[in-house]
């Protein structure tokens, strides 16, 4: 036994140092793996926005910038003249997306407030359940939803000649977008530290003043993150806006008038493009302005964030 024993003890360390020269060997491959993977996500996104912007390059010296962001005549097809101008597109685009987080917000907050602070036991994991799959229905569908359901309903309750609107393509918005918020929100306020529900409980707060005055200012960051993530899903969803909207090139100045989003703009017309024309790089360059639209988004959404924090430490 002895012999045996003092023969195991040279193999163990022999089979440890062996393993510790293999990690000493791939570590930093696994690091650099590592590395990779946390920087693909920012290669990914400035490989796209490069490709974006360099077809869309050649046409920003052939037509004047102010007339393309100030002009409400969008007629890329013109035998003549064409103008490409997308201040409706713009308009219309912010009008369903802001009327869509009027719904959104309040309700997204509300549910993920009631699914972490009210609700327990099989409702909870149902209601979980259910706002899961919402999310995961396919935008197409949510079109069919609008076309086919909301259209008539809304020309039946408001009298409008048409019901593919703005408030049509804001309620799809707005029910495509609940999902993301409950998800991200119900997130935050988990994540804050039962210690503050229980020292409030202990001042004698009610369950609406933790929520109210304990919560949602632990949860700030992010409740906004999730706000943030609805608007970002509402900005760039393209399918249903196309089907729900009335696909027309105007101003609204009413929830009842049609418009036509930037994203239904490229949808619909890339297809139908010459590749390496005017119009077709105009799409482009289209895809460039909401690049910008989404990082103005998120720097200001990060402002807003370290300005808490440092509002916090303070």
């Amino acid at each position: 036994m002895v012999i045996v024993s003092q023969g195991l003890v040279p193999r163990g360390r022999g089979a440890a140092r062996n393993i510790k020269q293999r990690g000493d060997l791939f570590e930093p491959l696994i690091e650099a793996a590592i590395r990779l993977c946390g920087w693909s996500a920012i290669l990914f996104v400035a490989a796209i926005f490069l490709f974006v912007f360099f077809e869309a390059a050649p046409i920003l010296g052939e037509i004047d910038l102010v007339q393309f962001f100030t002009s409400v005549e969008w007629r890329p097809e013109a035998a003549r003249q064409p103008t490409f101008g997308i201040l409706a597109l713009i308009c219309g685009t912010l009008s369903v997306t802001a009327f869509a987080m009027v719904l959104a917000v309040p309700l997204g907050l509300g549910a993920a407030v009631y699914v972490s602070e009210f609700c327990s036991g099989k409702l909870k994991e149902t209601l979980k359940i259910t706002i899961e799959l919402l999310a995961a229905i396919p935008s197409v569908v949510w079109g069919f939803v609008g076309y086919m359901v909301l259209n008539p309903l809304i020309i039946a309750l408001t009298g409008a000649p048409i019901g593919l609107n703005v408030l049509n393509g804001g309620l799809i918005l707005a029910l495509m977008s609940v999902p993301v918020i409950v998800s991200v929100g119900e997130d935050a306020l988990k994540a804050v530290p039962d210690s503050y529900r229980e020292a409030a409980v202990s001042l004698g707060a009610s369950r609406w003043e933790i929520v109210y005055r304990v919560l949602f200012p632990a949860a700030k960051n992010g409740l906004l993150a999730a706000v943030l993530l609805g608007v970002g899903r509402a900005i760039g969803e393209t399918m249903a806006v196309l089907m729900a909207t009335g696909h027309a090139v105007q101003i609204p100045h009413s929830l009842l008038d049609p418009i036509r989003t930037l994203t239904a703009t490229i949808a619909a017309e890339l297809g139908e493009t010459v590749e390496g024309g005017d119009h077709y790089r105009v799409l482009f360059l289209i895809g460039v302005v909401l690049f910008a639209a989404a990082f103005v988004v998120n720097f200001t959404a990060d402002l807003i964030v370290k300005g808490i924090r440092g509002g916090q430490h303070d």
